[in-house]
Protein backbone atom coordinates (compact mmCIF):
# COMPACT_ATOMS: atom_id res chain seq x y z
CA UNK A 1 0.00 0.00 0.00
CA UNK A 2 1.62 3.66 -1.09
CA UNK A 3 0.77 6.14 1.52
CA UNK A 4 2.03 8.87 4.28
CA UNK A 5 1.43 10.76 7.36
CA UNK A 6 2.67 14.25 6.95
CA UNK A 7 2.49 16.56 9.99
CA UNK A 8 3.94 20.06 9.73
CA UNK A 9 3.75 22.90 12.53
CA UNK A 10 4.90 26.34 12.05
CA UNK A 11 4.12 29.56 13.32
CA UNK A 12 1.68 30.23 11.08
CA UNK A 13 -0.17 26.77 10.58
CA UNK A 14 -0.37 23.14 11.86
CA UNK A 15 -1.56 20.53 9.17
CA UNK A 16 -1.68 16.54 9.52
CA UNK A 17 -2.47 15.23 6.10
CA UNK A 18 -2.77 11.59 5.42
CA UNK A 19 -2.49 10.21 1.91
CA UNK A 20 -3.23 6.45 0.40
CA UNK A 21 -2.93 6.48 -3.68
CA UNK A 22 -4.71 3.24 -3.42
CA UNK A 23 -7.77 5.06 -2.34
CA UNK A 24 -11.31 3.89 -1.58
CA UNK A 25 -13.31 7.31 -1.70
CA UNK A 26 -12.12 8.49 1.92
CA UNK A 27 -11.90 11.86 1.81
CA UNK A 28 -12.31 14.48 4.59
CA UNK A 29 -10.15 17.96 4.41
CA UNK A 30 -10.86 20.83 6.13
CA UNK A 31 -8.54 24.11 5.54
CA UNK A 32 -10.83 26.60 6.82
CA UNK A 33 -10.66 28.00 3.48
CA UNK A 34 -14.12 26.23 2.35
CA UNK A 35 -13.71 26.95 -1.68
CA UNK A 36 -10.43 25.44 -1.62
CA UNK A 37 -11.44 22.43 0.18
CA UNK A 38 -13.75 21.74 -2.38
CA UNK A 39 -10.94 22.01 -5.06
CA UNK A 40 -8.71 19.65 -3.28
CA UNK A 41 -11.57 17.39 -2.28
CA UNK A 42 -12.22 17.16 -6.66
CA UNK A 43 -8.81 16.84 -7.15
CA UNK A 44 -8.48 13.31 -4.87
CA UNK A 45 -11.47 12.19 -5.62
CA UNK A 46 -10.14 12.60 -9.52
CA UNK A 47 -7.00 11.17 -8.29
CA UNK A 48 -8.31 8.32 -6.90
CA UNK A 49 -6.87 9.01 -3.63
CA UNK A 50 -8.04 8.22 -0.03
CA UNK A 51 -6.78 12.26 1.83
CA UNK A 52 -6.95 13.01 5.30
CA UNK A 53 -6.30 16.58 5.80
CA UNK A 54 -6.63 19.06 9.04
CA UNK A 55 -4.74 22.32 8.77
CA UNK A 56 -5.24 25.28 11.30
CA UNK A 57 -3.80 28.02 9.67
CA UNK A 58 -3.28 32.12 10.41
CA UNK A 59 -6.20 33.01 8.87
CA UNK A 60 -6.80 35.93 10.41
CA UNK A 61 -3.93 37.48 8.71
CA UNK A 62 -5.11 35.56 5.16
CA UNK A 63 -5.22 32.44 3.85
CA UNK A 64 -1.89 32.52 2.19
CA UNK A 65 0.45 30.62 4.37
CA UNK A 66 -2.31 27.90 4.95
CA UNK A 67 -2.54 27.34 0.98
CA UNK A 68 1.22 27.17 0.27
CA UNK A 69 1.26 24.71 3.65
CA UNK A 70 -1.18 22.79 2.29
CA UNK A 71 0.69 22.43 -1.22
CA UNK A 72 3.97 21.68 0.72
CA UNK A 73 2.71 19.11 2.81
CA UNK A 74 0.73 17.29 0.54
CA UNK A 75 3.46 17.42 -2.31
CA UNK A 76 5.77 15.88 0.35
CA UNK A 77 3.08 13.17 0.98
CA UNK A 78 2.76 12.70 -2.56
CA UNK A 79 6.37 11.78 -2.83
CA UNK A 80 6.74 10.09 0.13
CA UNK A 81 4.42 7.50 -0.94
CA UNK A 82 5.56 7.42 -4.33
CA UNK A 83 8.82 5.60 -2.82
CA UNK A 84 11.34 4.93 -5.25
CA UNK A 85 8.68 5.49 -7.87
CA UNK A 86 9.46 1.91 -9.73
CA UNK A 87 7.40 1.06 -12.22
CA UNK A 88 4.95 3.95 -12.34
CA UNK A 89 3.68 5.20 -15.46
CA UNK A 90 5.33 8.62 -14.72
CA UNK A 91 4.27 10.95 -17.83
CA UNK A 92 0.58 12.07 -17.69
CA UNK A 93 -1.72 14.85 -19.24
CA UNK A 94 -5.18 15.28 -19.71
CA UNK A 95 -7.38 17.38 -21.25
CA UNK A 96 -10.57 18.19 -18.66
CA UNK A 97 -13.74 20.05 -19.63
CA UNK A 98 -15.92 22.19 -17.05
CA UNK A 99 -18.75 23.72 -18.32
CA UNK A 100 -17.30 26.71 -20.56
CA UNK A 101 -13.96 26.37 -19.38
CA UNK A 102 -10.77 23.63 -20.73
CA UNK A 103 -7.89 22.89 -19.03
CA UNK A 104 -5.26 21.17 -20.20
CA UNK A 105 -2.81 19.01 -17.24
CA UNK A 106 0.36 17.95 -17.82
CA UNK A 107 2.68 15.94 -15.33
CA UNK A 108 6.31 14.23 -15.27
CA UNK A 109 7.00 12.51 -11.87
CA UNK A 110 10.41 13.29 -12.41
CA UNK A 111 11.98 14.06 -9.95
CA UNK A 112 13.01 18.01 -11.56
CA UNK A 113 10.81 20.37 -9.78
CA UNK A 114 9.03 22.96 -12.18
CA UNK A 115 5.60 24.52 -12.49
CA UNK A 116 4.29 26.26 -16.25
CA UNK A 117 1.18 27.64 -16.02
CA UNK A 118 -1.32 30.76 -17.79
CA UNK A 119 -3.84 31.02 -14.81
CA UNK A 120 -5.49 34.43 -15.01
CA UNK A 121 -8.81 35.46 -13.24
CA UNK A 122 -11.47 37.93 -13.33
CA UNK A 123 -11.92 37.76 -10.04
CA UNK A 124 -9.80 38.67 -6.61
CA UNK A 125 -11.83 36.45 -5.27
CA UNK A 126 -13.94 32.82 -5.12
CA UNK A 127 -15.52 32.14 -2.15
CA UNK A 128 -13.18 33.07 0.66
CA UNK A 129 -9.98 32.22 -1.30
CA UNK A 130 -7.46 34.62 -2.96
CA UNK A 131 -6.91 33.67 -6.67
CA UNK A 132 -3.47 34.53 -6.47
CA UNK A 133 -3.04 31.68 -3.87
CA UNK A 134 -3.64 28.83 -6.58
CA UNK A 135 -0.64 29.69 -8.14
CA UNK A 136 0.89 29.50 -4.23
CA UNK A 137 -0.39 25.82 -3.49
CA UNK A 138 0.43 24.55 -7.36
CA UNK A 139 4.31 25.63 -7.18
CA UNK A 140 4.42 24.34 -3.54
CA UNK A 141 2.96 21.44 -4.53
CA UNK A 142 5.09 20.67 -7.45
CA UNK A 143 7.99 21.38 -5.98
CA UNK A 144 7.87 19.68 -2.75
CA UNK A 145 6.63 16.62 -4.44
CA UNK A 146 9.34 16.87 -7.08
CA UNK A 147 7.46 16.82 -10.47
CA UNK A 148 7.37 18.81 -13.76
CA UNK A 149 3.56 20.42 -13.54
CA UNK A 150 2.30 22.26 -17.26
CA UNK A 151 -1.70 23.93 -16.71
CA UNK A 152 -2.77 25.19 -19.38
CA UNK A 153 -5.96 26.70 -19.10
CA UNK A 154 -7.19 26.80 -22.82
CA UNK A 155 -10.45 28.76 -21.84
CA UNK A 156 -13.18 29.42 -20.01
CA UNK A 157 -15.25 32.17 -18.54
CA UNK A 158 -16.32 31.44 -15.31
CA UNK A 159 -13.36 31.91 -12.76
CA UNK A 160 -15.18 29.05 -10.69
CA UNK A 161 -15.46 26.70 -13.39
CA UNK A 162 -11.73 27.93 -14.66
CA UNK A 163 -10.07 26.62 -11.92
CA UNK A 164 -12.27 23.33 -11.21
CA UNK A 165 -11.37 22.21 -14.52
CA UNK A 166 -7.40 22.67 -13.23
CA UNK A 167 -8.20 20.45 -10.35
CA UNK A 168 -10.20 17.91 -11.74
CA UNK A 169 -7.42 17.58 -14.28
CA UNK A 170 -4.85 17.42 -11.96
CA UNK A 171 -6.64 14.65 -10.15
CA UNK A 172 -6.83 12.71 -13.51
CA UNK A 173 -3.34 13.38 -14.30
CA UNK A 174 -2.04 12.13 -11.14
CA UNK A 175 -4.17 8.98 -11.20
CA UNK A 176 -2.58 8.38 -14.35
CA UNK A 177 1.14 9.27 -13.60
CA UNK A 178 1.03 7.30 -10.23
CA UNK A 179 -0.17 3.62 -11.99
CA UNK A 180 1.97 0.97 -11.45
CA UNK A 181 3.01 -0.22 -14.95
CA UNK A 182 5.95 -2.12 -14.28
CA UNK A 183 8.72 -3.31 -12.25
CA UNK A 184 11.54 -0.92 -13.21
CA UNK A 185 12.45 3.32 -12.70
CA UNK A 186 10.88 4.21 -16.08
CA UNK A 187 14.12 6.29 -17.07
CA UNK A 188 16.66 6.33 -19.90
CA UNK A 189 18.92 7.21 -16.15
CA UNK A 190 17.91 4.40 -14.30
CA UNK A 191 16.59 6.91 -11.29
CA UNK A 192 14.36 9.81 -10.84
Amino acid sequence: MREANVRRSTLETRIQLSLRLEGSGEINIDTGIGFFDHMLKAMAFYAGFDLELQCQGDLHVDGHHTVEDVGLSLGAALKEALGEKKGIQRFSSTITPMDESLALVAIDISNRPFLVDNLKFNSDRLGDMSTEDFREFLRAFAFSAGITLHIDLMRGENDHHRIEAVFKGLGRALKDAVLIVGSEVKSTKGVL
